[in-house]
C-alpha cells in the first residue's frame, strides 16, 4: 500500500464533493488529487491522474455510476473503485460488486470509519457497509444457486451451535450488540465468538462470513 493514497472523488453534488475533499484532506495518509462530477469527466481525470482509488457516487448525470464502472476501470487500470452512495439497494450493491467495485458504502458512514475502509480496500479487501451485508446475502441467494448439502455441512462443521447462532446474526447483517441483545449475552462475549467463527471459517472479515454462510443455505 502507498504512504500515501491519491483519490479521486466522484459525486455530482457541489457540496457534498467538496465536504468530502475537506474530510479526506484530514487525514494524513489520504491526499484528494481530483474531482468530478458526471462519468464522462471522472473517465477523463482519471486517466489523467491515474489515483490509487476513486470513491464513486452512483447516481451521476445521465448515467450509473455502477455503468460507470468499466470505463473507470480502463481508464486507470490499477485504482481501486469504492461506491459511496445513497442507493441502499441490493442489486445495485450486486452490480457494483460484479462489475470489480472493491466495496460499497453509504453516505451516512463517519469520517474515520470511511478512512480505514479506504485503508482496508487499498489492502485487498472488499468492503461493505454493515446495513447492506443483510442485503449482500439476499443478492447472493438470488444469483447463486444452492450448493449441495454435504458441502455445506462440512463447511460449517467446526462451528458450536452458539458460533452458528452468531454466524445468522452476521449473515443478516446485526451488530455485535443486536445479536447479544437477541442471545441475551454480553456484546464483548459476541465480539469473541465473531473471532471464533472467523478463524474457523479461514476469512478474515465479517463480509466473507455472510457470503460464506449464503452459500451454505444460513439463515
Amino acid at each position: 500500500m502507498p504512504e500515501r493514497i491519491r483519490i479521486l472523488v466522484v459525486d455530482d453534488h457541489t457540496l457534498f464533493r467538496r465536504g468530502l475533499m475537506a474530510l479526506l484532506a484530514r487525514e494524513p495518509q489520504l491526499e484528494v488529487v481530483g474531482d468530478a462530477a458526471d462519468a464522462g469527466e471522472a473517465q477523463r481525470r482519471a486517466q489523467e491522474l491515474q489515483p490509487d482509488l476513486i470513491l464513486l457516487d452512483n447516481h451521476l448525470p445521465g448515467v450509473r455510476g455502477v455503468d460507470a464502472l468499466p470505463g473507470l476501470r480502463e481508464a486507470a487500470p490499477g485504482a481501486r473503485v469504492l461506491m459511496l452512495t445513497v442507493s441502499e439497494d441490493e442489486q445495485d450493491l450486486a452490480a457494483a460488486l460484479r462489475g470489480g467495485a472493491a466495496g460499497y458504502l453509504l453516505k451516512t458512514i463517519e469520517g474515520d470509519a470511511l478512512a480505514q475502509a479506504i485503508a482496508r480496500a487499498m489492502r485487498g479487501e472488499h468492503v461493505v457497509a454493515p446495513e447492506m451485508t443483510g442485503k449482500l446475502v439476499s443478492a447472493l441467494r438470488g444469483d447463486t444457486p444452492t450448493p449441495p448439502p454435504s458441502p455445506a455441512a462440512a463447511l460449517l462443521e467446526p462451528l458450536s451451535p452458539r458460533e452458528r447462532e452468531i454466524l445468522r446474526g452476521i449473515a443478516r447483517g446485526a451488530s455485535n450488540k443486536e445479536i447479544g441483545t437477541e442471545l441475551g449475552i454480553a456484546e464483548t462475549t459476541v465480539k469473541i465468538h465473531v473471532q471464533h467463527v472467523l478463524r474457523k471459517l479461514s476469512v478474515s472479515t465479517r463480509v466473507q462470513a455472510a457470503v460464506l454462510a449464503a452459500n451454505a443455505g444460513v439463515s
